[in-house]
């Protein structure tokens, strides 16, 4: 009797559907106070709840692991830790999904901040009429950190409003620069968009000398991960006008603690980790699950693999 190879899903809400591979896989589920257990019996591990942090946490014990890990995320730095690395376990992302959401969402707050959205929107609810000027955003420049998928399609959606982006990668190629160009185009830039990975080599990078460096009318916006920034040189860059405003939709600590002196920092925006979450994402990356798990089965070359000690897929 051919036994099915067990996929164990470490559960989110909405559950994913995977209709597709009925018959041909044996589910299982775990949260994270199961998984410890249940990662033996498993072939694959599906990450469906991408915040959680069991994968670091139970990953190191007895046992058998699972051959192949899938999150269903654009990060991993949430579910590595050094036995998986070192260990011979796939591991894939969903790369491919979240790119062009958090592009535009980028250029919403790009757009935001350029025409003074915030302040249009208290002043509404005060009932006060308040004529302003506002910024144009054409022929204005933006550095983009990050060369990616995320940060090469944030370049493009900025470039078709008539910004003038550059992007900093890893290592300098063509149309890429290097990290020892960063300095100087922060210096120069209306815009800096964090799209990095969470890496050893960027974790911090945006501290108080980076801020120091950017100009005044310069806005910062995060959409890579929290780690990149150490939170209070923003604050105090803010607090000291150092920039002019900044943007965040990824933090060190989610959910943002309520006593957070984030929450009342001025000239921040604020957002729960949502810019790259659109209608029928979950159903997006369930699909491209089941297409991957089809390749597994068949022994074909798997997408979307990631480097585990880089901490991302390579690519240009």
């Amino acid at each position: 009797m051919t036994v099915l190879p067990a996929l164990l899903v470490l559960d989110g809400d909405p559950l994913p559907r995977l209709g597709r591979l009925t018959g041909r896989v044996r589910v299982l589920h775990a949260d994270s106070s199961t998984l410890a257990e249940r990662l033996p019996e498993a072939d694959v591990l599906l990450v469906w709840d991408f915040t959680s942090r069991a994968v670091r946490a139970a990953w190191p014990g007895e046992g058998p692991r699972p051959r192949w890990v899938h999150t269903a995320s654009a990060g991993v730095d949430h579910l590595l830790c050094p036995e998986l690395v070192a260990s011979d376990t796939v591991v894939t992302n969903a790369r491919g999904i979240f790119e062009e959401p958090i592009a535009e969402y980028v250029a919403a707050l790009v757009l935001a901040m350029a025409k003074d959205l915030p302040r249009t929107w208290r002043h509404q609810q005060r009932g006060e009429w308040r004529h302003r000027e506002t910024e144009r955003v054409r022929g204005t420049r933006a550095v983009v950190v990050g060369s990616g998928p995320v940060g090469r399609t944030v370049a493009r959606t900025l470039k078709a409003l008539g910004v003038s982006p550059a992007v900093v990668g890893r290592v300098p190629h063509t149309g890429i620069h290097g990290p020892e160009d960063l300095d100087r185009l922060l210096a120069r830039a209306d815009w800096v968009i964090a799209a990095a990975p969470l890496t050893d080599q960027t974790r911090g990078m945006f501290d108080t000398r980076r801020f120091g460096v950017m100009q005044p009318n310069a806005r910062f916006v995060n959409v890579g991960r929290g780690g990149l920034v150490v939170e209070e040189a923003l604050v105090r860059a803010l607090r000291s006008r150092w920039i002019a405003g900044a943007a965040v939709d990824v933090l060190a600590t989610e959910p943002l603690p309520p006593d957070s002196p984030l929450w009342q920092v001025p000239g921040l925006i604020v957002s729960p980790h949502m810019s790259g979450d659109t209608v029928g994402r979950h159903d997006e990356l369930g699909a491209q699950f089941v297409d991957l798990f089809e390749r597994w089965a068949a022994d074909r070359p798997l997408k979307n693999v990631v480097d585990k000690r880089r901490g991302y897929v390579p690519g240009r």
